[in-house]
């Protein structure tokens, strides 16, 4: 029991020092007010997106509902931990969008990143609710798609599953900062050049961010073998593997293998 408290201490310690945090996301008052509402206006059509989808499969599968809650929980913890970037105005920190999109598709993932990145601005000054919208695209709309569309082409390309989910979890991270880049250059240029400017922000990050992508890669591809091989059924409920034959669900011979 005192492991367990122990453990659970520990992972829970990232949220009780908000006093190291204020470089989360894009902070509170950095982008103007006309960008800021078109990040607003560009988010809120993939977050009605993603209210529409957790209605119509909730309706269709029970269980939907409560792995939608879970899988949210861990993107709120997981991008709970910020490494500042001064220069940027901004942090790197791992974001969990790729192995949400894998798992629940991009439409979820856009809203349980929207709900994560509204709590930690509200209750731990990261990022801001000017720049939620913003925070969204980069994180939920930019990170959840590159993450379903890599793991997607590179299943049909032949790729193992397990490689498919370590580039989804890796080029998901890099694909959010890129799109944070870009929101700050396009935003704070002024009248100097927006492309010195994209490439300062984006050499800023990479010192952090290459690292923390490759450790998110692997963390996605753990995930998605450990429930490959302790549930497999559910990968095929969710709609992230075939279903596989009535012979292939007994205790027979399988004919085609299953999850590689």
């Amino acid at each position: 029991m005192n492991i367990k408290k122990s453990i659970f201490i520990f992972l829970l310690m990232p949220l009780a020092l908000p006093s190291t945090a204020q470089a989360m996301h894009i902070s509170e008052g950095i982008l103007p007010t006309q960008w800021a509402l078109l990040w607003y206006a560009v988010a809120i059509p993939f977050v009605a997106w993603g209210l529409r989808d957790l209605r119509i499969k909730s309706a269709r599968e029970p269980f939907f509902k409560p792995m939608v809650g879970l899988i949210g929980a861990a993107v709120f913890v997981i991008s709970c931990m910020p490494i500042p970037v001064p220069m940027a105005g901004s942090c790197s920190h791992p974001c969990g969008t790729g192995m949400a999109s894998i798992l629940i598709g991009p439409a979820m993932t856009v809203l349980v990143s929207s709900i994560a990145l509204l709590l930690q601005a509200l209750f731990l000054s990261h990022g801001g609710l000017t720049t939620l919208g913003g925070n969204i695209v980069s994180m939920g709309i930019v990170g959840s798609l590159a993450g379903w569309s890599i793991f997607r082409l590179t299943r049909r390309l032949g790729l193992p599953a397990w490689g498919s989910a370590f580039l989804a979890g890796m080029l998901s991270d890099w694909a959010t900062y890129a799109a944070t880049s870009l929101e700050l250059a396009s935003a704070l240029h002024g009248t100097g050049s927006m492309p010195k400017l994209l490439t300062a922000i984006g050499i800023s990050f990479l010192p952090t961010q290459l690292p923390l992508g490759i450790f998110e890669g692997i963390v996605t591809a753990g995930v998605y073998c450990f429930i490959a091989a302790r549930r497999p059924s559910l990968l095929e409920c969710l709609g992230v593997e075939r279903k596989r034959c009535a012979c292939e669900l007994c205790e027979c011979e399988p004919k085609t293998g299953g999850v590689q």
